[in-house]
């Protein structure tokens, strides 16, 4: 009996991270939090819109010193005596806010701001005027259409809304909304310039297999607000980011277009259930998410489409956090399997040499087609579903 129970718990340990979710439905929730405190603007129970500021506040300028002494050619502290203009004042870049007449006219000292913005400080000591720049005005929204749930004070809010739900495998720029619109006929077909067409601007573009570097530069050009497929090749995201992604962490591109591979990288097919969900809801509007971390603090990019067709399934969910089991679904995310979905058929307790001669515990996996094959555990992810 003792042994059946340390082989039943040995077949439930893992060396994974369940990751990827593929929803029809469940209640998603989203921290919308001002980098700095400022003033939240909705209540809770209130209904927001994905465009609905929920929280702003003001970043200040930097400051900028100017040597009013030095450039008036006075003691430090006469510069008060020859100031145009007092503190708190504003001033517009190169406005003289200082200034010596001397000799008759014939001599003019002047002292110009550098910047836009308002005079914060006068030194009599030093004879310097500070000079800060305007703030910088930032504005944070719902990003979905929901409910209030909390509000953190000074800070931001929580909104809650029931929607389909799809995680990627990697993604660049951030946050972008837009109907979906598929593009392609099957999740095998790659997404080619051919495909993408005038009536796809302002769209979230679905493709199968691969988005080709023409087809990205194309939904550039006609102003696609974000492309999902399966997978890219390397050479074309260098093109469509203007340089290689040295560190896991993504989001702050500067793009028009997010895009989302939810397979991996190279052709690889999305998978029938991404596809077929995403089909499902052709026409809607999404809310997507290019933002990546691979690192500690692990951040997907993500598709939400808000609905109200089906009930949440949290509570029906299958409870992944006792890992892997028999029937679970995955996919492999190293060679030479990579990106290939499969379903456990055995977890064998003992434990197995690999190529590098290392002694690993590995799954027995099975994939569409019914071949079978053992690969480590540390080399497969749990899809949610």
């Amino acid at each position: 009996m003792v042994a059946e129970r340390d082989l039943e718990r040995d077949q439930e340990t893992h060396a994974y991270t369940p990751s990827l979710g593929i929803k029809k439905a469940i209640t998603v929730r989203r921290v919308r939090r001002l980098p700095i405190k400022g003033d939240v603007l909705v209540d809770v129970g209130e209904v927001v819109e994905h465009g609905k500021v929920v929280a702003k506040t003001q970043i200040p300028g930097d400051p900028y010193t100017v040597r009013a002494s030095y450039l008036l050619k006075c003691e430090a502290d006469e510069v008060p005596m020859y100031m145009l203009k007092k503190i708190g004042d504003a001033v517009e870049k190169n406005e003289v806010f200082a200034k010596f007449v001397g000799l008759f006219g014939l001599i003019k000292n002047l002292v110009k701001s550098p910047v836009d913005g308002h005079i914060e400080s006068l030194s009599t000591m030093s004879g310097q005027v500070i000079i800060r720049e305007r703030p910088i005005p930032i504005d944070v929204d719902a990003y979905i259409p929901g409910k209030v749930m909390e509000i953190m004070l000074g800070e931001g809010a929580v909104i809650e809304t029931n929607a389909a739900f799809i995680q990627g495998i990697f993604g660049v720029a951030g946050e972008a909304h837009g109907e979906i619109a598929i593009a392609t006929d099957t999740p095998n077909d790659i997404l080619t310039a051919d495909h993408i067409t005038e009536d796809h601007k302002g769209k979230i573009v679905v493709g199968g297999s691969l988005a080709t570097g023409e087809a990205l530069k194309k939904a550039l050009e006609i102003g696609v607000n974000g492309v999902v497929v399966g997978g890219i090749k390397n050479a074309d995201l260098r093109r469509l980011v203007g340089y290689d992604i040295g560190v896991a962490i993504t989001g702050y591109e500067d793009l028009e277009l997010t895009f989302i591979c939810t397979e991996g990288f190279g052709k690889t097919n999305m998978s029938n259930q991404t596809f077929n969900l995403l089909k499902a809801f052709e026409g809607e509007l999404a809310h997507i998410n290019g933002a990546t971390q691979i690192r500690a603090g692990v951040l997907r990019p993500e598709i939400i489409i808000p609905h109200d067709r089906f009930k949440p399934e949290s509570e029906a969910s299958e409870d992944l956090s006792t890992g892997m089991r028999p029937g679970t679904l995955m996919r492999i995310i190293r060679a030479p399997y990579f990106g290939r979905l499969a379903r456990v058929v055995s977890l064998p307790p003992e434990l197995h040499k690999i190529k590098t001669e290392s002694y690993v515990r590995v799954v027995e996996i099975e994939f569409d087609d019914g071949t079978r094959a053992m690969v480590p555990r540390a080399n497969v992810e749990i899809i949610e579903q």
